[in-house]
């Protein structure tokens, strides 16, 4: 009878405790939301706020896309398991599949990215090459870019017959293409247009010759991680499996995650779960350069970057 009263005891202090956890979290959280109600957020620059609405946006086509699919995964966990949390657990996962594990599209739409910068480069120094200005270079070799780059510079085209000064657009075509190696570039551009300087061909050489090393680096490193990616979404997938299995054919060795103690317990596992999903996105994302050709919202010039040498410029990119 005293073990018996024991193991009451434990089994309610362990449930109050739960209980007390929850508790905490929630009053904490709701502080947290409070306090920035209270303060609000700072405000953020003009293209920050474009960029917000691009990515809200592209949220809302990705969730038409993928929403139906994951309520359709949860509801059949639901069905079979008779876990609310493992049935959202699995519509959340479904939902967000891609972007967990699926780096590999990322990555290769970066590189694609980078190598049509360099061909463009490319294109662009042979036609100066001519005895070509950069007014008419631009649209020249904007003709035969690669599709990734093809809506960017007919718009940078646009705006050039539109009496557009030439930095001005130079400066709004790396805002729209939104990467660090186009910064470079577009910087030296810059500065030729606002200088007319010599030397501009050697320069554009050696970042064409950078971006090449850039993506060769990229196709290195992405196929080292292809077999670490597939060793993880094997891992995801047996786990699952074996979860849904026990809680069709062995019910009673999972019979205590009916409860609303199994529940939260059930929901700090796959909270664990997925923290190690996220850590391991981490790492497999490669760190690229922040963007240094940006606005200067403090007046209506544009910022005006320090261009590095060719060997310079070549390294950093290497780095």
């Amino acid at each position: 009878m005293n073990l018996d009263r024991l193991g009451s005891m434990g089994g309610l202090f362990s449930t109050t405790v739960l209980y007390a956890l929850a508790c905490g979290i929630a009053v904490g959280g709701g502080l947290a939301l409070l306090t920035v109600a209270v303060r609000g957020l700072p405000a953020k620059p003009e293209h920050e706020r474009q960029k917000a609405a691009e990515r809200v946006a592209e949220l809302v086509r990705f969730a038409g896309r993928r929403g139906t699919v994951a309520a359709g995964a949860g509801i059949v966990v639901l069905l079979l398991t008779r876990w609310a949390v493992a049935g959202i657990a699995t519509a959340v996962l479904v939902f967000f599949w891609d972007k967990l594990f699926g780096g590999a599209s990322e990555e290769k739409s970066a590189m694609r990215r980078v190598e049509a910068l360099a061909s463009w480069t490319e294109s662009l120094r042979d036609t100066i090459a001519g005895a070509v200005g950069l007014e008419q270079a631009i649209p020249a070799s904007a003709r035969a870019s690669a599709p990734v780059l093809r809506p960017h510079l007919d718009a940078l085209v646009d705006r050039l017959r539109s009496r557009t000064p030439l930095p001005e657009a130079l400066q709004q075509l790396a805002d729209e293409i939104d990467d660090a190696s186009a910064d470079i570039i577009v910087a030296a551009l810059i500065l030729n247009a606002r200088l007319r300087g010599p030397g501009l061909r050697q320069v554009l050489g050696a970042l064409a010759k950078s971006a090449r090393e850039e993506v060769d680096m990229r196709q290195r490193v992405m196929a080292q991680r292809a077999s670490t990616r597939r060793s993880v979404q094997i891992v995801v997938a047996v786990s699952i499996a074996f979860v849904l299995g026990l809680s069709i054919f062995n019910r009673e060795f999972v019979e205590p995650y009916g409860t609303a103690v199994g529940q939260l317990v059930l929901a700090c596992v796959c909270g664990l779960f997925a923290l190690g999903f996220w850590w391991l996105r981490k790492l497999s994302t490669i760190e690229t350069p922040e963007r240094f050709l940006v606005r200067d919202e403090s007046s209506v010039q544009f910022v005006r970057p320090r261009m590095p040498s060719p060997s310079q410029t070549e390294e950093g990119v290497r780095r």
